[in-house]
Parts: structure tokens; sequence; C-alpha cells
């Protein structure tokens, strides 16, 4: 039997149980062989999603363990730990809340143990809202990355954004726009291209080409509009191609996105977080997924936030739900070159 890709349902009052609940319609009607879907999360909160999005939910094997998932779509109940069985206290959709924050945690933490632990083919995240996961007291946690890295010891990690035609790793992602220009070093660069290597050809691209972005305008001017690019992209570069990596750049920014999705290169090195976020959602929004780099596991999310703007309003779009968990499928199959 298959070991089951999990699905969190992020914060309980974002659109993330909507969209799941949505998918779970979706892929109901039509179902299809292959690995299991198991949902991680509270039961309230899928119901209360449905009920947000019109959807009348079929009947959903709840399993008490990872491995019981069987084929098809089943639910793991968080309900079954003290104080998840029911919606806290003067929940409302779209609000900051401890107590959603640490729901949304949690159903993190329990995927990310079964993927350590082998029960798993790999996870999927609904997003999570900063502020309600530290309110929760995961101070030292910003984001799903962190936390993965926390649990699993990583020390070096990169996000890779993917919608249909272009795929975008960043260099640096949580960080401000000053911080993340100062990241930009000839070693930081070098670690991410050696990371990007390891974990493409481990999912399926046999020598991936990869394409360094510049960080200043038209790539500095050699030099009178920033230095960066002649002291520290161009010698990692070449310290990469060095080791057998096939790596290109620096190439400015505003032809650098429009040459892979020509074809020209497999993958984007992206320095900081909206020079690749941008790209990504221009090129399309809604298909648009992530999956993280350097855990000993697959994970792929949606890549939107909790949208507390429109959460509770039955508007939230599904497609990257549905994208997201095609990715996993596709990474658990070795096959990142049809994504």
């Amino acid at each position: 039997m298959f070991k089951p890709i999990i699905v969190t349902l992020g914060d309980p009052a974002g659109v993330g149980p909507e969209v799941a609940a949505k998918v779970i319609r979706d892929r109901h009607r039509q179902p299809t062989a292959g690995v299991p879907v198991l949902f991680l999360g509270t039961a309230w909160a899928l119901q209360k999603g449905a009920q947000a999005a019109g959807v009348t939910l079929p009947q959903l094997p709840v399993v008490a363990e990872v491995e019981a998932a069987g084929p098809g779509i089943s639910l793991l109940d968080l309900g079954d730990q003290p104080d998840a069985s029911k919606a806290p206290d003067g929940f409302e959709f779209g609000r900051v809340d401890a107590d959603c924050g640490r729901l949304a945690v949690q159903a993190v933490e329990g995927a990310a143990r079964a993927c350590i632990d082998g029960t798993a083919a790999a996870m999927v995240t609904c997003p999570i809202n900063k502020e309600a996961i530290h309110a929760a007291g995961y101070v030292d946690d910003i984001g799903h990355q962190e936390i993965l890295a926390r649990m699993t010891g990583a020390e070096w990690t990169a996000t890779m954004l993917m919608t249909p035609g272009l795929k975008v790793v960043h260099l640096s992602t949580h960080k401000s726009l000053i911080e993340a220009a100062r990241y930009v070093t000839r070693d930081t660069v070098l670690e991410k291209l050696r990371l990007m290597q390891e974990t493409l050809t481990g999912w399926g691209l046999e020598k991936p080409s990869i394409a360094v972005a510049a960080l200043n305008p038209h790539g500095g001017e050699g030099g009178l509009l920033g230095s960066e690019e002649i002291e520290e992209l161009a010698p990692a570069v070449a310290t990469a191609r060095a080791e057998g990596i096939d790596a290109t750049g620096p190439i400015p920014a505003d032809s650098i996105f429009n040459r892979a999705i020509n074809g020209e290169f497999d993958v984007v090195l992206a320095l900081y977080h909206d020079q690749g976020h941008i790209a990504i959602k221009v090129h399309d929004f809604h298909q648009s997924t992530t999956a993280t780099l350097g855990i000993p596991f697959i994970r792929t999310s949606v890549d939107h936030g909790t949208a507390f703007d429109i959460a509770g309003q039955g508007k939230a779009d599904p497609r990257g739900l549905h994208a997201a968990i095609d990715a996993a499928e596709a990474l658990v199959a070795g096959e990142l070159g049809r994504l």
C-alpha cells in the first residue's frame, strides 16, 4: 500500500479549511488511483470551511494514526487532543487567535514527524498566520520553513516556487530587503547552488540548468550600480561551475525570468523574496506552489497566505492546493521535470 501524502489544514481562521473542503469535493467527484491523501487538522475547522464554501463534504474515513490511512481521502482529527475537539470560544474567520495558531503548528509538527519516521510519503501545507503562531508561543518560528528546519536540524534550507513554465529558488525569503541584500555573499550563494543541485537531481532533474539573478539594476552596470555581481555572485557561479554545477549568471532580473519561461533554464536562483515571488505570481498566480529544499522529506505548499480579508466568505480559490498536491505526488515519484 502507498504511504499517504498528508495535507495540513492551516490556520482555522484563514482560507485553508475552505480550500481543503473544495479540494476534497473535487477529488471525491473524480477519484484517482495512487497515493492516499490524508488531511490533518480538526474536524470542526474543516466543517466550518465547508460551510463557508457552500460545500457538502462526503463521509470521510477518520483515522487515529497516519498508518491507518487507506486509499483515497481520509482525515486525522486533531480533536483527539485536549482542547482541540471544538472551536475556540469566540472563534471568527479572519481574526488572529492564539488557539488557532497552536492548532496550525500542531498539524505541521504532526505531519513532519510522520515524514521523518517514514509513515508518510510527503506533506502539503495550507497557510498559517505568523501573528497567530507567535501569539501561541512559537516566537522563534516565522513560518513553515523555520518550523521544519527546527524539527529536522537542517542547516541550509530554501524555498522553491513553481508554476507551469517557471521554477524559482530563493536565496532568502523572510528577511527585510536591506538584510536580504547583505545576505548576498559568495558563500551563501554557493551553498544554495549546491543545495539546489543535490535536491533537484534527487527529484528527477538529471543535470539542472540554474540561472542566477543579479541583485542590482542592469546587473550592476560593471560596478557603476553596485559591486555584488562582481565581488560575490560571479565568483560563486564560477566555483559552482568548477564543481560540475550547470550555473549561469549573474543575469539582470528584468530578463532572467523571461529567458527561463522560454526554456533556456530549468530554474532561477532569485536573491530575495519579492524578486522571485513577483515573477511567479505574475506568470500564473493561481497555480503557483512552493517546495522546501534542504529538509529530509518532501514538503510542498500553496503559495498564498491565510487571506484573512476573504476568509469565511466562500471566495478562496482551490487551484493552488490542487497544484500543491499534484506537485507532491510528482516529487514522490521523482518526476520534477513534468511540473
